[in-house]
């Protein structure tokens, strides 16, 4: 039987939509905080194959979520490209940041982010072959746009503010920049699919700040062309993509990208979502994340209102963002109890 993401993924309509969680490892599971504490500091944890494959296993053992995502982090790609990269206790990622001509310039050649990126293959083989046999690998790489913003800004921002003020200052060398991460994420995503990666995700967690024009062209395009690559390459793989808070975006977003599948935030409704946006194929979402910290009854109303708004098409359960660290592991079983059970 082929699993049933893939399927949902070819446009098959299911009687119950295959369910997994963006950030499904994390900081809600106590198993992930041991084995994270094990690893000493979260870069090591990246980089270290036994366990992250560890912490991406122990969600499929706990829940038996229908896909296990690597476990990874989308600045790792930069990194590899040279910029240095670490992170700051309770504040979240810092990087050198990657604005002049000749820093563009001097970025590691595509070839080289393997040296780098080394051990995440070997993550996602050992998943390969320690997965269940029903459970979908997906791996995943930052949209060029997301990675850009921080390279430019060295650190996320809500405004995304230095990326932009590049983009306006000096096109050509924000377009450099794009161009360098765009050939870098084919790269990343091929290794990924040959080393066992049976779809990839693309997250673009700031496109919504992206509009008009600008959306087109960094938010659009890289991504038409890095699954038309990964799809010359490696055909009949799927292609999640996530313009995250694209808003009227999202409609024809799959047509004008090659996507197979387009996940969708919660700042939009279900129903919106199914008219506007299934109607071009699968669509992943979109549950609040908060539903899995106050959980109750409104969890398994809001829930079924998901599963229900999405039953008439293709469709993957799954949150609008990530689980956040709050979130109770009981609240989690009593989502999937309730996507599974009605």
């Amino acid at each position: 039987m082929t699993k049933t993401i893939l399927r949902a993924l070819k446009g098959e309509v299911l009687p119950t939509p295959p369910i997994w969680m963006m950030r499904q490892a994390g900081r809600y599971l106590p198993e992930y905080r041991e084995t994270r504490a094990k690893a000493g500091d979260f870069l090591t944890l990246c980089y270290t194959p036994e366990l992250a494959a560890e912490v991406t296993l122990q969600p499929i053992r706990r829940y038996g979520f229908d896909a296990a995502i690597l476990f990874a982090d989308i600045l790792l790609l930069p990194q590899a490209l040279g910029p240095k990269l670490w992170f700051e206790t309770g504040e979240g990622p810092r990087m050198e940041t990657t604005d002049t001509p000749a820093q563009v310039a001097n970025l590691r050649p595509t070839e080289a982010i393997h040296d780098t990126l080394s051990p995440v293959y070997e993550t996602v083989r050992i998943l390969a072959r320690e997965l269940p046999r029903e459970t979908t690998l997906i791996g995943f790489a930052g949209a060029p746009w997301t990675v850009a913003t921080y390279m430019v800004g060295g650190r996320g921002s809500k405004d995304q503010a230095a990326a932009h003020d590049l983009k306006a200052q000096d096109r050509p060398t924000f377009e450099a920049l794009i161009e360098r991460i765009t050939e870098a994420t084919i790269e990343y995503l091929s290794a990924q699919i040959q080393a066992g990666a049976e779809v990839v995700k693309l997250f673009d967690s700031w496109a919504g700040s992206l509009k008009g024009q600008d959306f087109r062209d960094f938010a659009e395009a890289p991504a038409a062309r890095i699954i038309a690559a990964l799809k010359a390459r490696h055909p009949g793989i799927p292609v999640i993509a996530f313009p995250r808070e694209a808003g009227q975006g999202y409609i024809g977003f799959a047509h004008r990208t090659g996507a197979d599948c387009v996940a969708i935030d919660n700042s939009v409704s279900p129903e919106w979502a199914a008219a506007n946006v299934q109607v071009d194929g699968c669509v992943q979402g979109n549950l609040a994340p908060e539903h899995l910290v106050t959980g109750g009854q409104a969890l398994v109303a809001a829930t079924r209102h998901v599963v229900r708004a999405f039953s008439k098409g293709p469709h993957i359960f799954n949150l609008g963002h990530g689980i956040t660290p709050e979130a109770s592991p009981e609240h989690v079983q009593l989502m999937i109890d309730t996507v599974r059970g009605g």
